[in-house]
């Protein structure tokens, strides 16, 4: 039962400042007085099947070039993304995580007079933007209210912006954190009314080829449009740092020649082949998926004051009668469980929290915490 003073969590965010991203171990296991590795870790979005087994051999295989320098343009690394994704390897920059190349993107868009952006959104994009003293514009993508069931809908209707030409806008698809998903046809209107367009996709792997809906085909016919990637959340690869972008070449040069040299090392650059060309790993993924999320999403919609909204990611928004924040510290107290506050999304706070789906075990084990702490 949830009788607790929020008060208490007050001398260890002095010295352990609340995260504003999942996957702080170390911040929950102050939290929760225990080792990092007893967390079971619910705030970040990653495949619990772990890297695949492929990775791991290419990178033991790497060990001995660790006393060289990786190959600076990534040769090998960008012809693997392009046959991947049947483009030529010039379209491809390879970046230490999504996060390096948003970087670059924010130097990009605050070239133009605005960046629209969808809230709530993914915090990192006004750390990039900010950066380089990005106007921001911000669309709300969701309607709330208690009077529905669930009580939050999507907004995806862009509505009339105001000089669109003259600006940028940043999308992530599926949409973080309600997991929204955003079609071509929704999309496709974007490349005509603005300067420039991003789209970062780093949860697009998790749905099955036939469901995706990227636009990283139209790359070579539009100059304007970049395209974001991750290959750490799919194939379970966070603590590596490993992204790419999808852009027209000219662009990638200038970004290249903005940044520090050998940004990827040479075990990512192993680990991201091998995975890549890792088609079992990927059907795997897939087919746990599937089932690990109706049982969460199920599981969850039964406990009382608890509304997730389906999504297509692999992870689910949850509005919550009870704080976010006393859920998340009841969990890391009593259960050793941490869960994503929404506190670093303004729109959301302590209205929402977000469980990423894992193997369904650990899935259970968080519902009969839930059910617990709920009761």
């Amino acid at each position: 039962m949830i009788e607790i003073n929020l008060a208490m969590n007050k001398p260890l965010a002095q010295s352990s400042p609340r995260p504003i991203h999942g996957g702080n171990r170390q911040w929950a296991a102050t939290i929760a007085g225990v080792n990092p590795a007893d967390i079971l870790d619910f705030s970040a979005s990653i495949n619990p099947l772990g890297m695949p087994q492929t990775a791991i051999a290419a990178m033991q295989s790497q060990l001995s070039e660790l006393g060289h320098y990786p190959d600076p343009e990534y040769s090998l690394l960008r012809s693997a993304i392009g046959k991947f994704h049947h483009l030529a390897p010039e379209y491809i920059l390879a970046g230490n995580g999504v996060a390096e190349l948003l970087t670059w993107v924010g130097r990009d868009l605050a070239n133009l007079e605005a960046t629209v952006v969808f809230t709530p959104a993914f915090n990192d994009y006004y750390r990039a933007l900010k950066s380089f003293d990005c106007e921001i514009e911000r669309y709300s993508l969701i309607e709330d209210s208690l009077a529905i069931s669930p009580p939050i809908s999507i907004n995806s209707e862009l509505p009339f912006i105001h000089n669109s030409r003259q600006k940028g806008i940043l999308i992530n698809n599926p949409h973080n954190p309600t997991g929204y998903l955003f079609t071509k046809a929704d999309l496709y209107p974007y490349l005509e009314e603005f300067a420039l367009v991003v789209i970062d996709e780093a949860f697009m792997d998790f749905l099955e080829p036939d469901q995706q809906q990227s636009l990283i085909d139209l790359v070579p016919r539009y100059p304007h449009l970049i395209i974001l990637r991750s290959l750490t959340k799919f194939y379970g690869l966070p603590g590596l740092r490993l992204g790419y972008a999808i852009a027209h070449p000219d662009r990638l040069a200038r970004w290249q020649a903005w940044r520090d040299p050998w940004s990827v090392n040479s075990l990512a650059v192993a680990a991201g082949i091998a995975s890549l060309a890792d088609h079992d790993f990927q059907n795997q993924t897939w087919a746990w998926l599937k089932s690990a999320k109706l049982q969460l999403l199920s599981g969850i919609s039964k406990l009382s004051g608890l509304h997730p909204l389906p999504n297509a990611a692999n992870y689910l928004l949850v509005h919550t009668a009870i704080a976010g924040t006393t859920l998340q510290l009841e969990l890391l107290q009593q259960h050793q469980i941490l869960i994503r506050d929404c506190l670093s999304f303004p729109e959301l706070g302590d209205r929402f929290f977000r469980v990423a789906i894992k193997q369904e075990q650990d899935n259970q084990r968080l519902l009969t915490a839930l059910a617990a702490a709920i009761r």
